[in-house]
């Protein structure tokens, strides 16, 4: 998983998280040696991270400086690569999430119901990806007044004026990729 460590990455940082925590203690390899039973020259290689560490010999180590174990050794987290889906309503509209929010740019599926509404046009930052699944979108771009069937994909600049919603009787559903930048696609549409 993307920006989660892995194993590799977690074992790497042993050796440098046991020779911080020993020298923060002020103790010596041969110090440590003693009161453990470990030989220095095993010590030296597990903290230069020439020795692969193991529990039989982590565990007296980390005993024996008064380090809970969790200290050197963090675990991998895995984290579920599903993206929780928390619906949004907001003037009968339907927003759901794709992406998780930190991610540049942004997912979300939404479905519009039909209305009967003036657009309102507005401007923000930013860059917007549209692609009808299902039914009829009707797009507001600047001067331009055209309407989407299924499969047509529209990108703009957020800085042009602009407005969308169902156009006709249905509502439509739609994905909906937002970012402050990233590669244009091609657009396909009909003058309304």
């Amino acid at each position: 998983m993307e920006g989660q460590p892995t194993v590799d990455a977690v074992i790497e940082q042993i050796a440098p998280r046991l020779r911080r925590a020993r020298e923060k203690k002020g103790v010596s390899l041969a110090d440590l040696a003693r009161v453990t039973g470990i030989s220095t020259s095993t010590l030296s290689r597990l903290e230069s991270g020439q020795r692969k560490p193991s529990l039989e010999l982590l565990l007296p180590v980390t005993a024996a400086l008064g380090v809970p174990l969790d200290e050197i050794v963090s675990a991998p987290r895995i984290v579920d690569p599903r993206v929780p889906q928390q619906p949004e309503k907001s003037g009968g509209r339907v927003l759901i999430p794709l992406s998780r929010h930190q991610s540049e740019p942004r997912a979300y599926k939404l479905t519009i119901p039909a209305h009967d509404e003036e657009p309102h046009l507005r401007v923000h930052a930013g860059h917007e990806w549209l692609y009808v699944l299902s039914g009829k979108l009707r797009v507001r771009l600047g001067d331009q007044d055209f309407t989407m069937g299924p499969g047509e994909a529209a990108e703009f600049d957020c800085q042009i004026p602009h407005w969308f919603g169902a156009a006709g009787r249905g509502g439509c559903e739609v994905l909906s990729l937002f970012g402050k930048q990233g590669e244009r696609i091609h657009l396909r549409t009909q003058r309304r």
